[in-house]
């Protein structure tokens, strides 16, 4: 054969699938937005509604085109969902909430509801770490008496958006850039930055990213806010509006930077492997639901607008009632089949629950069924174990992808005389469903209110609260993270609206990002909540997790006395030695060995606990003593040291050993010590 042939006719192919090829390439830059109709568009920044407060329009074509194909781009075998891990639990109801709504789950004392917890990052894939710098999720599904209640919820009390027309945006930005899909898990680039430099409505929630509690320490520890304004509504149809709060029994904490990126490496299923070793130690999770009310007299009352998503209801304004407590105390038997495929959705109420005009609530009342749709193959993915309500469910729905219900009725219609016409409709006041007569009136307009227009109060009013240490993490992580950007234009306009919300941060960014300081200055405002700052946050030695470095010829005697008050106390205690085994004591006690120092980290642990003893490679193990002391102390964490630990730590002019507790003369060491694991950090550490 002639290869010369051959070869041409290669390039040939090669050619035309190049030019095929082609024809696809588009470039958007320089055009003007359209539908994929190429229907020129006159406003992508807001739904259709009645009235800029009023609840958004069916025939908003153009945001069901949006939305729909933004929550069917992920390929479902590549990516299902975002990183999450979860449980099964209950929640008790404290009081009776008869008062404004008639929700069956919240009218008694004492009442007990079955729910399943699924907590979540965003950014990311499932592949991705747990401890990224991201938003997290809490989606909660009651199973009630009368059907199942889902209440979403995320880790900050504002959103990135004030309408669901954004929703789209804002997360192209946020994940990895279209060219290299790079990178994953982290909001570290140009794309993300440049979005919140020209969404300002976006900065709210950024610097709530870049504070603390973008680095959650545990899901047993995480506070979360519902961000949509609901409804609650009474028997005699009184409606209160309501935002649900889940408040964590053990105080809301979190990593510094340095260890979420150290431990994204070490253990990525760092937040998985805590919930699921705590539960299975019996240190279940628990969490109180709040709820902040606001009577209908009272919508206007607030210099924000409570519909606004992207804004607060500051606790010491509207305060908030502990109304039940959430206990997650079983352990998910099949990952797949109970986490992966779980499906929540903001629009499951019950009766007694119902919807504002927040235009965000709105939204996502359109999009979650379609995006389950897609994610799980089939509109009859509410039939999945998992999602299927405990309460019968009877209706005309037949047929479809993965159907299993053998339907043995001769009728799927409303109405008919064959069936006796059932099933049949209930009414109100015998359980059934009735959405709440609101009234709504305006001209259909794409717009938003101009009462959702201040972007910079709140802003300022979170970086108030903030105590000194809160800011200066909050500083490093916007100098990490716009220090990654390589656009200098992106740099400058961040810190340009950076000033808006304090000057001082603002300069201290610019220098440390190589821009120019910005002119301006902050908005005048002085006000600051308490609520908005970790630093009251309850704090407790329980379940946190001590590493003791120790090998033979302890002291037995010390040692396990400490243990004992530590374990009294519910501390997880890891035994952390040079090998595996067990090691033995002064009088020939033997400890089971659980971690060697290879095995695991000192990241990975809240406390150290400073034994040593007569090791068997003393070079190697004074190495390793020295490692995980050094980093638990340039940490902040707390330190026990025994007396035959004590020649590996010692004090000096330049450091102050705040938290750390010695043994030596000291009766009262391990009371001591245990008071110092419930402190967590000591920022006066030098």
């Amino acid at each position: 054969m002639d290869n010369r042939f051959s070869d041409e006719h290669d390039k040939s192919v090669t050619n035309r699938k190049l030019e095929q090829l082609e024809e696809f390439r588009i470039q958007n830059t320089g055009n003007p937005l359209t539908t994929n109709q190429s229907l020129k568009r006159s406003n992508d920044e807001d739904q259709l509604k009645a009235g800029v407060r009023g609840p958004t329009l069916r025939q908003d074509y153009e945001f069901f085109e949006k939305m729909t194909h933004f929550v069917k781009e992920p390929i479902p075998e590549r990516k299902v969902h975002a990183r999450g891990y979860g449980a099964h639990g209950e929640f008790e109801c404290y009081k009776s909430m008869k008062q404004y709504t008639k929700a069956g789950f919240l009218q008694e004392e004492g009442k007990k509801t079955p729910v399943f917890v699924r907590f979540s990052t965003v950014q990311g894939p499932r592949g991705s770490k747990d401890t990224a710098r991201d938003l997290r999720c809490k989606g909660v599904k009651f199973y009630t008496e009368e059907g199942n209640y889902d209440l979403t919820t995320i880790d900050m009390p504002v959103l990135i958006n004030q309408d669901a027309m954004k929703f789209p945006d804002a997360l192209h930005a946020y994940q990895p850039e279209p060219r290299t899909g790079m990178p994953t898990a982290a909001g570290a680039h140009d794309n993300f930055w440049d979005y919140v430099a020209n969404n300002q409505e976006a900065l709210h929630m950024t610097l709530w990213v870049m504070s603390d509690r973008g680095i959650l320490r545990s899901y047993r520890m995480m506070e979360s806010w519902s961000i949509n304004t609901y409804l609650l509504v009474n028997e005699q149809g009184v409606a209160t509006f309501v935002r649900f709060v889940w408040k964590p029994i053990l105080g809301t904490h979190s990593l510094l930077q340095d260890e979420a990126q150290k431990i994204g490496g070490i253990d990525p299923d760092y937040h998985r492997r805590d919930l699921r070793e705590a539960i299975d130690r019996g240190a279940y999770a628990e969490y109180e639901l709040g709820v902040q009310l606001l009577s209908q007299e009272d919508e206007f009352k607030f210099d924000f607008d409570i519909l606004d998503p992207s804004k607060f209801w500051p606790e010491e304004l509207i305060p908030v009632q502990l109304i039940g407590k959430m206990t997650l105390n079983r352990n998910v038997d099949n990952e797949f089949a109970e986490l992966e495929q779980v499906a929540f959705n903001p629009a499951n109420v019950v009766p007694g629950i119902d919807f504002s005009n927040d235009p965000v609530l709105q939204g996502r009342l359109m999009a979650y069924q379609s995006a389950q749709y897609h994610r799980l193959g089939s509109a009859n993915f509410q039939d999945l174990p998992i999602n299927r309500p405990l309460c019968p469910f009877t209706n005309n729905t037949r047929k479809g992808f993965m159907r299993y219900r053998i339907d043995v009725d001769q009728t799927n219609y409303h109405k008919n005389s064959i069936s006796d016409n059932t099933p049949y409709t209930v009414p109100p006041e015998e359980g059934g469903y009735a959405s709440y007569p609101k009234k709504v009136e305006g001209h259909v307009i794409r717009a938003r209110s101009k009462s959702f227009d201040d972007f910079f109060t709140q802003p300022r009013i979170f970086w108030n609260s903030l105590t000194p240490v809160e800011k200066q993490h909050m500083i490093e992580a916007l100098s990490f993270q716009l220090g990654c950007v390589q656009s200098e234009s992106v740099r400058q306009q961040n810190v340009d609206i950076l000033v808006k919300v304090d000057k001082e941060m603002a300069n201290i960014v610019a220098d440390n990002i190589g821009v120019n300081r910005p002119s301006g200055s902050h908005v005048p405002v002085s006000t600051k909540y308490p609520s908005l700052s970790q630093a009251s946050t309850p704090k407790y030695a329980y379940s946190q997790k001590v590493g003791v470095l120790i090998t033979n010829g302890f002291d037995t005697e010390a040692v396990k006395k400490t243990l004992d008050v530590l374990e009294k106390y519910g501390v997880f205690v890891v035994i952390i030695s040079e090998t595996l085994g067990t090691v033995t004591g002064s009088d020939g006690t033997k400890l089971k060995v659980d971690e060697t120092f290879l095995t695991t980290s000192p990241y990975l642990m809240d406390s150290l606990y400073i034994v040593g003893g007569t090791p068997k490679n003393a070079d190697k193990f004074n190495y390793d003593m020295n490692e995980y002391i050094n980093v638990a102390y340039k940490h902040y964490k707390p330190i026990g040291v025994a007396s035959t630990g004590r020649a590996f730590i010692r004090k000096s002019a330049q450091n102050n050993m705040a938290g750390v507790v010695f043994a030596d003369n000291n009766p009262d060491f391990v009371e001591e010590f245990v008071a110092a694991v419930a402190q967590q950090r000591f920022f006066d550490r030098t």
